[in-house]
């Protein structure tokens, strides 16, 4: 198994575990209220205040540029382009991780102190920066801290790594490059031609005529249905 399909396996689970947990504690489901359909509008599902909200965030900086080329660099090399799909830093993750940062101020201390950790472990190796070493040198910090020793898993640099992964995992598989790579289809409509006339025959059953010529119709399927209308 590749890295991108293992990675792949690892978000769907931590996906799922969060939907089970969350189906667990729901309260009791209240009576669906007749309401009216509206059409979705650009930036549907945000208030004004979380759109003002995320506006802001968007304009501040944290990381500064040395910082982002790290978080560049050591995003592709979780997630590297292949002949599937493109790399992590193509799809927009190190400006995902900036963001999260800001809108989750607790990230920030233990993200900055892993990159500068990152650094001084490069500079003690091999005397220069995280981005400034080959790649065969920034793998080799990597996989001591991607593969530690049991002794070790505790340490700063693994710490640090396991959260920085989960970040470009769920940045990569949320955009709609990894989307795709997921192959994820979501709700869709289909054409359902209703119950087939052998079936129905078997049960002495029949559809109403004019029942079926205006609700199988497979050009009508995005109308609203009138019921009204098919009762006069």
């Amino acid at each position: 198994m590749d890295r991108r399909e293992s990675l792949k396996k690892m978000f769907i689970g931590g996906v799922a575990s969060s939907v089970m947990l969350s189906s667990c504690v729901q309260e009791k489901e209240k009576p669906i209220e007749k309401v009216d359909i509206i059409e979705e509008a650009p930036g549907y599902g945000r208030t004004p205040a979380e759109a003002s909200r995320d506006e802001a965030l968007r304009s501040e900086k944290f990381f500064n540029d040395e910082e982002m080329a790290t978080i560049t660099v050591l995003s592709d090399i979780i997630i590297p382009e292949d002949e599937d799909s493109v790399s992590a830093s193509a799809t927009g993750v190190p400006s995902f991780i900036e963001f999260m940062v800001k809108d989750i101020p607790a990230l920030q201390l233990p993200l900055r102190g892993g990159l500068m950790w990152l650094n001084r472990e490069s500079h003690k190796r091999f005397d220069k920066g995280f981005t400034d070493i080959s790649e065969a040198q920034q793998i080799e910090i990597i996989d001591t801290i991607a593969y530690p020793e049991d002794h070790l898993k505790n340490s700063p640099g693994p710490v640090f790594f396991e959260e920085f992964k989960k970040l470009v995992i769920t940045g990569f598989f949320t955009s709609k490059e990894g989307i795709d790579y997921l192959d994820y289809q979501g709700n869709r409509p289909n054409i359902w031609d209703g119950i087939p006339e052998e079936v129905l025959q078997k049960h002495g059953m029949q559809y109403d005529e004019k029942l079926l010529k205006v609700a199988m119709d497979p050009n009508t399927r995005h109308e609203v249905m009138n019921w009204d209308d098919y009762l006069l």
